[in-house]
């Protein structure tokens, strides 16, 4: 085993292997967590063992028969794209050809530009000035100011009240421009920074107890900061939602290519469903009985003092920081911005506006499908949203479809796991039967909502028709921009979907499909969300009932404006019997759906023999693949207190998952 230096790795390790993976995993393990950022190269003469059954981490290059028509010689990587393998002759009277590796990896460095970014800088007294600023405000008058007739304009009284907002917070921050690069260290400082030019200083003016001095402050230097980067890993570890996002912020991101049309584009693109939206949208008539939901002071602090202050900040620049750290000095105003907002049945266009970032789904990216719309929404909306998601979730009637197990009460994806499992083994049970899953794939479901259809759903499911109108306006007229690097598109205004960035939309696209439920007795649909399957519980070779079932099922998505994705719709067929026949393929809208023996369902791997083989083997892939972040927060000499919590977070957890199915 050799070491050598390999640029954006601390440490290159190659290591022969004669033997088989499994006898040299543990030395391999070792390893990788005494260096995690380390790159290993594993090569040998492996027959026909596979690395990847121990050590899922790593990549295989040898794409070509070595020996014969077989191939027995592997070389492993770390890195994915590392080498590119040619096949050469073979060396004296070897039986195997020799493998040349040619270096296809490109540093980090050369395959992205430093970018320069601004960021806000809080100094230590900033939150208390902020809080000081607005508890002294008197809020009253921004609602004065905008009222006329005794009729509050909430529109021009959000925008004044987040524009105050947001003065203030400029008021007491620094914004400042920083250039990041792909190769730095998570733990870099602008002291280390300092003490490197310092160093490089001395190197060049040659006095050579300078340069000692200089290199001996370097190390001391650089221990500090990896102390204190690892204290402040440790402090993330007070609320496990901060726990990962601190470690997984890499520079080993895609970038995304950029052209100045391409935010139009995709703006385009993610707002094509709104010309298939004929429906005018019109409130319900509201009678005088109707109750107006009213929310509490209590509630909305409780709420605001929740928020997660690592989320980005929406189209507004409000970050969660200051709704957080001055939940008590804007709990009143918000209260009634909210309530103002729940009476009159309106939602101000500001806080329901989107921006939306477009992340590469994959790489190369071919077309703009590739592209994963993460929506950014103001987080003062989503507070909003949680409230009256809790109200409406209380209001819902027990007779809801059982078999909708989101947003219900006691009901997880294990129970609809264990259910989905329970109904097919149950049947297979009987004489001469089988089992057919049809797992069902929308596209784009939450945008495809016709809001008008919802709030009628919603208005017989017992809502009050004051809180349907407002989730009609929250629904329509929202503005949409995407923003690519330092680019955005011209914005759009839109009156169909659900945003996928808001709180309600899942809750929502839940109550749209209540009643979307089996006609046949001997069929099930089983419901998580926009995750739907149906389970056809099938006797003497009768596929009547499931095959009208599903064609029900494709009438009822078209008359919801839902459009079933039969390319990624998958079915898998369960039949142990002993003369068992060639199951005839099923068609959706005259398309062929493709029969698998294996599919994803809730996070669960379900295959046609009913057996866990393949579902644990990934389990243990994704259990080895973090067990990096474990290694690199040992290499922060981490106590074993935060080391063992970390484990048990995000490893274990991973590990027992659906463990009660």
């Amino acid at each position: 085993m050799t070491m050598a230096s390999v640029p954006n790795f601390s440490h290159a390790f190659r290591q022969a292997l004669t033997l088989t993976p499994r006898v040299n995993a543990p030395a391999i393990s070792e390893q990788q967590t005494n260096n995690p950022d380390g790159f290993f190269i594993i090569a040998g003469d492996f027959n026909h063992a596979n690395l990847k059954s121990v050590l899922p981490k790593f990549y295989q290059h040898v794409n070509f028969a070595t020996r014969g028509n077989n191939t027995l010689d592997f070389v492993y990587t770390t890195n994915k794209n590392a080498y590119r393998a040619e096949p050469r002759p073979h060396l004296g009277y070897s039986d195997h050809i020799s493998v040349m590796l040619i270096p296809a990896y490109r540093p980090l460095l050369k395959l992205t530009k430093p970018v320069q970014k601004q960021i806000t800088v809080w100094p230590d007294n900033a939150t208390s000035a902020l809080q000081d600023c607005f508890q002294d405000t008197d809020w009253n008058m921004f609602k004065e100011a905008a009222t006329y007739n005794n009729q509050t304009d909430l529109q021009e009284y959000t925008e004044t009240v987040t524009a105050y907002i947001k003065k203030c917070i400029d008021d007491v921050t620094v914004t400042k421009t920083i250039t990041t690069r792909a190769n730095q260290k998570p733990w870099m400082t602008a002291e280390v920074r300092r003490l490197l030019k310092i160093r490089d200083e001395a190197f060049r003016s040659g006095d050579k107890a300078a340069l000692k001095t200089a290199r001996a402050n370097l190390s001391h230097g650089i221990k500090v900061a990896k102390h204190q980067y690892a204290q402040k890993i440790n402090n993330n570890f007070s609320d496990s939602k901060d726990t990962l996002p601190s470690l997984t912020t890499s520079p080993c991101h895609r970038p995304v290519t950029m052209t100045h049309s391409l935010p139009d584009a995709l703006n385009h693109f993610y707002s094509r469903f709104e010309i298939q939206n004929n429906t005018p949208a019109q409130t319900l008539h509201t009678s005088p009985n109707d109750q107006v939901l009213c929310l509490s002071a209590a509630d909305v602090r409780k709420t605001l003092s929740r928020i997660n202050p690592r989320k980005a900040a929406g189209p507004d620049n409000i970050p969660g920081r200051v709704l957080r750290e001055c939940a008590a000095q804007l709990t009143d105003v918000l209260t009634d911005i909210f309530n103002t907002s729940l009476s009159q049945a309106v939602v101000p266009t500001c806080l329901k506006s989107t921006s939306i970032i477009p992340v590469p789904k994959k790489s190369p990216v071919s077309c703009l499908n590739d592209y994963r719309p993460i929506a950014l929404t103001p987080i003062m909306m989503k507070c909003f949203e949680r409230l009256v998601m809790h109200h409406i979730k209380s209001s819902l009637p027990n007779t809801l479809d059982p078999f909708q197990f989101a947003y219900r009460p006691n009901r997880s994806t294990d129970d609809a796991i264990s259910s989905t499992l329970h109904l097919a083994l149950t049947h297979l049970e009987q004489k001469d039967s089988y089992v057919r899953m049809l797992f069902i794939d929308f596209s784009s479901a939450f945008n495809t909502i016709i809001p008008q259809q919802l709030i009628h759903k919603l208005n017989l499911l017992g809502l009050n028709t004051s809180l349907c109108n407002w989730i009609l306006d929250f629904l329509t007229g929202r503005p949409q921009s995407v923003r690519v690097g330092s680019n955005t598109s011209s914005t759009t205004t839109l009156s169909t979907g659900a945003p996928q960035g808001c709180v309600l939309s899942p809750l929502l696209f839940t109550l749209l499909t209540h009643d979307c439920t089996a006609k046949f007795s001997s069929n099930h649909i089983i419901k998580f969300a926009d995750d739907t399957t149906v389970v056809g519980l099938i006797s003497n070779n009768d596929e009547t009932h499931y095959r009208e079932e599903v064609a029900q099922l494709a009438k009822w998505c078209g008359a919801n404006n839902l459009s079933l994705n039969v390319s990624k719709t998958k079915e898998v067929v369960m039949d142990f019997r002993r003369n068992s026949v060639d199951h005839p393929s099923l068609t959706i809208d005259s398309l062929a759906v493709e029969r698998v023996s294996s599919t994803k369902f809730l996070g669960v791997h379900i295959t046609e023999n009913l057996t866990w083989t393949t579902n644990v083997t990934s389990l243990n892939k994704k259990g080895q693949q973090r067990l990096h972040f474990l290694r690199r927060l040992k290499r922060a000499s981490l106590p074993p207190p935060i080391l063992t919590t970390f484990y048990r977070g995000t490893i274990e957890s991973v590990l027992t998952s659906c463990i009660t199915v």
